[in-house]
């Protein structure tokens, strides 16, 4: 079996379109993986990683209906088998393909879990996945900031966009499982709070921090508040669209996983406007949050700040943030896994991939040129000081991952095994439940 806690970094695969669909933004590109994907992989290796957040280019992968280009999908994910990396697969990061359109196309669902379905059955040793990645992020700035894709700024549009990347999600597991019984899927989902700035403000925050939860309650089948409800439906949801999430709860597969930026929290005025707030609360308070509301099992799946002008700005909050993640262990939440995202510095995230200005942004463990930074270095000391010490402190946390070699050599009775324990207690760690609360 794999590492009992997961130590990650991602490699940046964002995909969002700009300029009403007539850029794409691939992140792939503008970091040099495409060219530099090999050495890429060296790093993950020199940091004593053994899990890493990746996943194909949708766009450039996904042709058609039925129709794919595997071409690099295949050289790469061999590699990383040949290596051994047990890889969180990306399939959708915030983009589709040209002729999907964008997340209002109500195909999408079942065009995505098609496109699931045969990654799945390409690359059976593969047994982590993140479907869509950040499905409120997605559809906030797809919708209501306007910033990608379908660029609008409506509620009708966001809850389109809301349903029909949730649905495709779950969609996406059904179909993996199906061919890969013990299947696992690590939600990254952004984890976020709105504080009031005055009393008239308070209303507005409180629908602020009811919709936040909303991508994650219809994925894991949690009934909804009833202000949210009326939201949706006033917006253009069926009461048979609804039922669907309810009826399709699929969280025994599911860990939580929470990101957390310095961005996350926010400001709200009374007339609902948000600005950033800066860390207020932080990581442990927020996830602590999400935890009491979905009772899984937390990965701690992105977090970075940019290194500044001392260059221990970033250090020191990978030292605050892994403090949050004892934090939260210690409290007795079943926190399974952290992650620097991502390997390498971005480009154009200062303006959140709305300009393509092709501005690095200092965000990585390396820089462009894979050489590594301060925070690269406190990384790997405190993957390698830790790595071996938080397994053994309790069993039952330790994530049933096959890693690529075993399954290599034939894992028929862990995979019997691992099936057979879920199909009977349909469970992952303490705390995980799938009553509706």
């Amino acid at each position: 079996m794999g590492p009992g806690f997961i130590f990650a970094t991602g490699i940046e695969n964002s995909n969002p379109t700009i300029q009403n669909g007539r850029v794409r933004v691939d992140e792939l590109e503008k970091c040099g993986h495409y060219r530099y994907w090999r050495t890429d992989f060296d790093l993950v290796q020199e940091l004593g990683l053994k899990t890493l957040r990746y996943g194909p280019p949708i766009h450039k992968t996904w042709l058609g209906p039925n129709r794919y280009d595997w071409e690099f999908a295949d050289i790469t994910f061999q590699d990383l088998r040949r290596r051994n990396l047990a890889v969180i697969v990306d399939l959708c990061h915030f983009g589709v393909p040209d002729w999907i359109g964008n997340f209002q196309n109500p195909d999408f669902p079942e065009l995505f879990a098609a496109y699931a379905r045969a990654f799945a059955e390409r690359f059976p040793w593969v047994q982590l996945y993140t479907p869509i990645n950040e499905m409120f992020v997605c559809a906030l700035f797809s919708t209501l900031y306007g910033w990608w894709n379908e660029q609008d700024r409506t509620d009708r549009a966001f809850v389109n966009a809301v349903k029909h990347i949730v649905k495709a999600n779950i969609l996406a597991m059904q179909v993996i499982l199906e061919v890969r019984a013990d299947a696992l899927f690590i939600q990254s989902e952004s984890s976020e709070y709105y504080h009031a700035e005055n009393p008239q403000a308070i209303g507005p925050a409180e629908i602020h921090n009811a919709r936040r939860f909303l991508s994650l309650d219809l994925n894991y089948g949690r009934r909804v508040d009833s202000g949210m409800y009326e939201y949706m439906l006033d917006n253009g949801m069926t009461r048979d669209e609804y039922h669907f999430f309810l009826n399709n709860n699929l969280k025994h597969h599911c860990i939580m996983g929470n990101d957390y930026y310095k961005t996350n929290e926010h400001y709200v005025s009374a007339d609902g406007a948000t600005r950033s707030a800066g860390e207020i609360f932080g990581y442990a308070v927020i996830t602590h949050q999400y935890y009491n509301r979905y009772r899984l099992p937390v990965m701690h799946t992105e977090t970075n700040l940019c290194e500044g002008p001392s260059g221990n700005e970033a250090v020191e909050w990978l030292h605050k943030e892994w403090a949050n993640v004892l934090r939260v262990r210690n409290n007795g939440v079943p926190l399974v896994g952290f992650t620097w995202y991502s390997l390498t510095d971005q480009v154009d995230w200062d303006t959140a991939l709305r300009e393509n200005n092709g501005t690095p942004n200092a965000l990585g463990l390396f820089d462009l040129n894979r050489s590594i930074r301060a925070v690269g270095l406190a990384y790997r000391e405190l993957v390698h000081s830790w790595m071996q010490v938080l397994p053994t402190q309790s069993v039952c946390l330790q994530v049933p991952i096959i890693m690529p070699k075993e399954y290599d050599e034939g894992c028929d009775e862990l995979v019997a095994s691992s099936r057979h324990t879920r199909a009977d207690d349909q469970t992952l760690a303490p705390g995980t439940t799938e009553t509706n609360e």
